[in-house]
C-alpha cells in the first residue's frame, strides 16, 4: 500500500489549489458545500483522515468531474486507510516512518551516529533497549518496537520493495553502539543483506572525507521518492525526542543536494564493503 499520510499531503495540495483556481475562500466553499469551515481547513492542511462523503461534496461544489473527480476519489480512499503500524505498542515516532516508507519507490538515507532502523537485527534492537537509560515513549512497548523494526524491514524482501540507498558515516562503525559481539553480528548482517539484495545499496562517509561545498549535514535524514509524481518528495528527521517531517519542495531540495555530496564523498559500495568487513573482522565473535 501507499502511504495513506503521503496521499493526506498529496489531497491537501490538491483540494488547496482547486478552492484557489475557483477563486473562492475556505469559508465560501464551505458555505456552498455544506462541508464545516474548519474541516475544510483540515483537510486543506492534512490535519485528518479526509471522509469520502466531505470530499466528494467539495469536489461538486468546486466542478470537478471525470478523470480528474475518479482520480481525486481515488486518492482520498487510499489517504483514509489503515496500515499494519496502528497496532499497539509500536509508538507513533516509530510508525510515522513506517507509514512515510510504506509504498515508496525510493528511500535514500543518511545515518550520523547509530544503525538505521531498516538495517538493525533483533538482536542489535533488544540489545539496546536493555540497556538504555531512556525511557520508551508512553505508547511504546519492547515487543511491539521490536515488531514495528521486523515490519518495516520486511518491505525490503518483497520483489516489488523500494530501493534503499543508505550512506553509514564511519562514526557509526567506529562508535560502539551495542557490545562488541553483537555488533560484529550486526555489521556482518549488513554485509549479508547488501550482497542478497540487488535493491540495497549501502556506502560508508569516511571521517576524513571532503564533501563538495563543505555542506556537511548537521544531522541524519531520510528522502522518500514515490512512484506518482504528483505525490511530493518527503524528508524525515529523528532526534532524540522528536521527529520533523518536511514537505515544502525548497527544503527536501536541499536535503537531496546535501545527499548528492555525500555520495560523491562516500566510499564506493565495494569499498565500503571491505570497510564493513575489517571492522566485523576487528570485534570479537563471542
Amino acid at each position: 500500500m501507499i502511504s495513506p499520510y503521503v496521499r493526506r499531503l498529496r489531497l491537501a495540495a490538491e483540494l488547496r489549489e482547486l478552492r484557489e483556481r475557483a477563486g473562492v475562500s475556505a469559508q465560501e466553499l464551505a458555505k456552498r458545500s455544506g462541508v464545516y469551515r474548519q474541516m475544510v481547513s483540515k483537510l486543506e492542511n492534512a490535519h485528518v483522515p479526509p471522509g469520502q462523503e466531505d470530499v466528494q461534496r467539495l469536489l461538486e461544489t468546486l466542478g470537478v468531474e471525470g478523470d480528474q473527480w475518479t482520480q481525486l476519489v481515488q486518492i482520498t480512499s487510499e489517504a483514509a486507510s489503515h496500515g499494519w503500524w496502528e497496532s499497539s505498542g509500536i509508538g507513533e515516532r516509530q510508525a510515522r516512518f513506517a507509514n512515510l516508507e510504506a509504498g515508496a519507490a525510493v528511500i535514500r538515507e543518511y545515518q550520523q551516529n547509530l544503525i538505521p532502523g531498516l538495517l538493525q537485527t533483533e538482536e542489535f534492537i533488544s540489545t539496546r533497549l536493555a540497556n538504555s537509560e531512556l525511557p520508551l515513549p508512553s505508547d511504546a512497548e519492547v515487543s511491539g518496537v521490536l515488531k514495528g523494526r521486523v515490519g518495516r524491514q520486511r518491505m525490503l524482501h518483497r520483489p516489488n520493495g523500494p530501493a534503499y540507498e543508505v550512506i553509514l558515516d564511519e562514526v557509526v562503525l567506529r562508535r560502539r553502539s551495542v557490545p562488541p559481539e553483537v555488533f560484529r553480528r550486526q555489521i556482518e548482517r549488513i554485509i549479508e543483506l547488501a550482497d542478497e539484495k540487488e535493491q540495497v545499496t549501502v556506502r560508508v562517509l569516511p571521517v576524513d572525507a571532503e564533501i563538495p561545498g563543505y555542506n556537511i549535514p548537521e544531522c541524519s535524514f531520510s528522502i522518500y521518492t514515490y512512484p506518482d509524481s504528483g505525490d511530493p518528495v518527503v524528508v524525515g528527521l529523528e532526534a532524540v525526542a522528536t521527529d520533523l517531517v518536511l514537505t515544502d519542495r525548497e527544503q527536501t531540495g536541499q536535503f537531496e543536494m546535501v545527499y548528492t555530496g555525500l555520495v560523491s564523498a562516500a566510499l564506493s559500495v565495494e569499498r565500503s564493503r571491505e570497510m564493513l568487513a575489517q571492522v566485523a573482522e576487528s570485534l570479537p565473535s563471542r
